[in-house]
């Protein structure tokens, strides 16, 4: 289960990108959760996901 507050999520997400996870993809796969709902949840706070990084900025 993930973070609901979008501030928490993005630290999450972004140690989780950072220490575990190839791309967006490979996480949501794993974790069985949706790329577009992580997005756009993210979005709602002003960060999107960088592919070259490997995470939310």
């Amino acid at each position: 289960m993930l973070p609901e507050d979008p501030m928490i999520l993005l630290s999450y997400v972004n140690t989780q990108l950072r220490d575990f996870y190839p791309n967006l993809a490979v996480f949501c796969k794993e974790k069985g959760v949706d790329a577009g709902e992580i997005t756009e949840k993210l979005l709602s706070i002003d960060y999107e996901y960088d592919e070259k990084s490997n995470r939310f900025v």
